[in-house]
Protein backbone atom coordinates (compact mmCIF):
# COMPACT_ATOMS: atom_id res chain seq x y z
CA UNK A 1 0.00 0.00 0.00
CA UNK A 2 0.96 3.48 -1.05
CA UNK A 3 0.62 6.78 1.38
CA UNK A 4 1.06 10.04 0.95
CA UNK A 5 -0.44 12.87 3.23
CA UNK A 6 -0.92 16.61 2.04
CA UNK A 7 -1.70 19.89 3.74
CA UNK A 8 -4.58 21.65 1.59
CA UNK A 9 -3.10 25.00 0.64
CA UNK A 10 -5.94 26.42 -1.95
CA UNK A 11 -8.16 28.68 -0.41
CA UNK A 12 -11.16 27.00 -1.74
CA UNK A 13 -10.13 23.59 -0.53
CA UNK A 14 -11.17 20.70 -2.83
CA UNK A 15 -14.16 22.12 -4.38
CA UNK A 16 -15.94 20.80 -7.46
CA UNK A 17 -13.48 21.57 -10.48
CA UNK A 18 -10.08 20.04 -8.25
CA UNK A 19 -12.36 17.44 -7.32
CA UNK A 20 -13.44 16.51 -10.36
CA UNK A 21 -9.97 16.22 -11.40
CA UNK A 22 -8.60 14.46 -8.84
CA UNK A 23 -11.59 11.64 -9.57
CA UNK A 24 -10.58 11.98 -12.80
CA UNK A 25 -6.77 10.59 -12.31
CA UNK A 26 -7.50 8.24 -9.88
CA UNK A 27 -10.16 6.61 -12.43
CA UNK A 28 -7.58 5.99 -14.58
CA UNK A 29 -5.75 3.03 -12.31
CA UNK A 30 -6.67 -0.55 -10.94
CA UNK A 31 -5.71 0.45 -7.68
CA UNK A 32 -8.12 1.59 -4.74
CA UNK A 33 -7.85 4.71 -4.43
CA UNK A 34 -8.94 6.28 -1.01
CA UNK A 35 -9.24 9.52 0.55
CA UNK A 36 -9.49 10.48 4.19
CA UNK A 37 -10.01 13.43 5.77
CA UNK A 38 -11.10 14.19 9.59
CA UNK A 39 -12.03 10.24 10.41
CA UNK A 40 -13.56 9.60 7.33
CA UNK A 41 -12.07 7.75 4.09
CA UNK A 42 -13.72 7.36 0.47
CA UNK A 43 -13.15 6.36 -2.91
CA UNK A 44 -11.10 8.96 -4.61
CA UNK A 45 -13.31 7.56 -7.52
CA UNK A 46 -16.27 8.81 -6.33
CA UNK A 47 -17.33 12.66 -7.16
CA UNK A 48 -19.97 12.33 -4.77
CA UNK A 49 -17.76 10.98 -1.90
CA UNK A 50 -14.90 13.80 -2.52
CA UNK A 51 -17.63 16.43 -2.33
CA UNK A 52 -19.23 14.78 0.80
CA UNK A 53 -16.06 15.74 2.94
CA UNK A 54 -15.94 19.11 2.57
CA UNK A 55 -11.99 19.36 2.54
CA UNK A 56 -11.46 23.15 3.20
CA UNK A 57 -8.07 24.99 3.32
CA UNK A 58 -5.69 24.06 6.16
CA UNK A 59 -6.90 20.55 6.09
CA UNK A 60 -4.65 17.74 6.44
CA UNK A 61 -5.39 14.47 4.32
CA UNK A 62 -4.35 11.17 3.37
CA UNK A 63 -4.50 9.51 -0.20
CA UNK A 64 -4.07 5.70 -0.14
CA UNK A 65 -3.55 3.48 -2.86
CA UNK A 66 -3.45 -0.19 -2.65
CA UNK A 67 -3.33 -2.85 -5.79
CA UNK A 68 -1.30 -3.59 -8.71
CA UNK A 69 -0.01 -0.45 -9.91
CA UNK A 70 -0.69 1.62 -6.43
CA UNK A 71 2.63 3.44 -7.09
CA UNK A 72 1.41 4.67 -10.58
CA UNK A 73 -1.67 5.95 -9.20
CA UNK A 74 -0.20 8.06 -6.18
CA UNK A 75 2.16 9.40 -8.81
CA UNK A 76 -0.37 10.87 -10.82
CA UNK A 77 -2.34 11.79 -8.09
CA UNK A 78 0.30 13.80 -6.32
CA UNK A 79 1.11 15.45 -10.04
CA UNK A 80 -2.31 16.62 -9.79
CA UNK A 81 -2.43 18.17 -6.50
CA UNK A 82 0.56 20.14 -7.25
CA UNK A 83 -0.44 21.34 -11.14
CA UNK A 84 -3.61 22.05 -9.33
CA UNK A 85 -2.09 24.16 -6.18
CA UNK A 86 -3.89 22.15 -3.75
CA UNK A 87 -1.06 21.04 -2.10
Amino acid sequence: METRDYNIIADSGIHARPATLLVQSASKFQSDVNLAYNGKSVNLKSIMGVMSLGVGKGADVTITAEGADEADAIAAIDETMKKEGLA
